[in-house]
């Protein structure tokens, strides 16, 4: 199993506002076998080790040197922190403190150093989570199944969630029999309602889909008493009390890929929409000022795109020739004002912006 620990949307705009005279951005690779997890903490060795060197270099003073290489060296050498991990681990550190985060995602080894955090990966684990939640319901049974791309599914304990119909009602449940169709329904109800309330802490920090394998009429019922914005629109009609975790995630994965790519096309007709009304721009300058003033509603970020330069209070950018402690990624910092101001943000790969785009954006109002 994978064990990931994403930030959640207002941690990321925290960790964006962090200024520091040291902030490092380490990202690696590493493996839910830990087995493999040797070569990871050489690699991190390596990297801390070129972190150190590069702050040292810059003229950091020598007592905060010392307490950001014991922060770093702590994660190295905790060796209960090793045991459980995932494809890439995000360790964000200054010398005052350090945040870890093990994703999903594939992520290549990477280090910057700068005044602020390195977060454009970190939004790509926001943007379309590689993990998802199967709800297996039935009058009989109630599971609640995490899986991932390539690792085997989990069934996952969720307090107060009813195991089967009978569970929920007690011994009401038992007399439905005497009782007719219309009352059946009600229970059912009131029962899928206790189901919803059990899972909504578990949603709450996080956008993972939930998929509802079931049958007839409990499927069209629980959805009826959903509060989760996470439920998908498909359902996969099964049986699900005779199926096992691994054969729904068989049976799952093709609706997974309906629901990312029914995503990626509602945007795309979107920005069709909104550019006949003047409120789309791939333009990094007025990106840049829709950001600072608000104006922006939807942006999609090339996570494959670097431009260094700096934005000031008004907006304007100073483009830069190379990364340095005066400039940093604006396409980060657009993202960062964005979402600051309530907008939507998502980290794509190139293939799924308008050609040569470093961003595409929808604003609030016509340009």
């Amino acid at each position: 199993m994978l064990y990931v620990d994403i930030p959640s949307r207002e941690e990321f705009s925290r960790l964006a506002d962090v200024r520091s005279d040291a902030c490092i951005s380490i990202y690696l690779e590493t493996s839910p076998l830990r087995q493999k997890l040797d070569a990871s903490k050489i690699q991190l060795g390596n990297l801390i080790k070129e972190a150190l060197d590069q702050v040292a270099e810059k003229g950091l003073d020598k007592r905060r040197l010392a307490l950001l290489e014991e922060e770093l060296y702590s994660v190295l050498e905790d060796e209960g922190f090793w045991d459980l991990h995932a494809r890439s681990l995000a360790i964000l550190a200054t010398p005052d403190s350090i945040k870890t985060y093990r994703l999903a995602n594939e992520l290549p080894n990477q280090l910057e150093v700068s005044e602020r955090f390195y977060l454009k990966p970190l939004l790509r684990a926001l943007t379309f989570p590689h993990s998802a939640y199967i709800l297996a319901l039935s009058e009989n049974q109630t599971r609640l199944i995490e899986f991932f791309a390539d690792v085997p599914p989990v069934e996952v304990a969720v307090p107060n969630m009813p195991s089967h119909k009978r569970d929920a009602m007690g011994d009401a449940a038992l007399n439905d029999h005497h009782h007719g169709a219309v009352h059946h329904k009600v229970r059912l109800a009131q029962y899928t309602r206790k189901i919803d309330h059990a899972l909504r802490p578990l949603f709450a920090s996080h956008d993972y889909p939930l998929i509802l394998a079931s049958t007839e009429p409990l499927a069209s019922i629980y959805r009826s008493t959903n509060s989760l914005p996470n439920l998908t629109d498909e359902t996969l009609f099964s049986n699900a009390e005779h199926l096992g975790a691994s054969e729904l995630v068989t049976l799952v994965r093709p609706l997974m890929e309906k629901y990312y790519q029914a995503q990626l096309k509602a945007l795309k007709s979107r920005f069709e929409t909104r550019a006949g009304e003047r409120r789309v721009t791939q333009d990094l300058s007025d990106a840049a000022r829709a950001a600072t003033f608000g104006a922006i509603d939807l942006l999609l970020i090339n996570i494959d795109s670097s431009v260094n330069g700096t934005i000031d209070n008004d907006g304007v950018i100073t483009f830069s020739g190379n990364s340095n402690e005066a400039s940093y990624g604006i396409i980060d910092e657009i993202a960062k004002r964005a979402m600051a101001t309530g907008a939507r943000v998502l980290a794509v790969r190139s293939e799924d912006l308008p050609a040569g785009a470093d961003l595409h954006a929808i604003l609030r109002y016509p340009l």
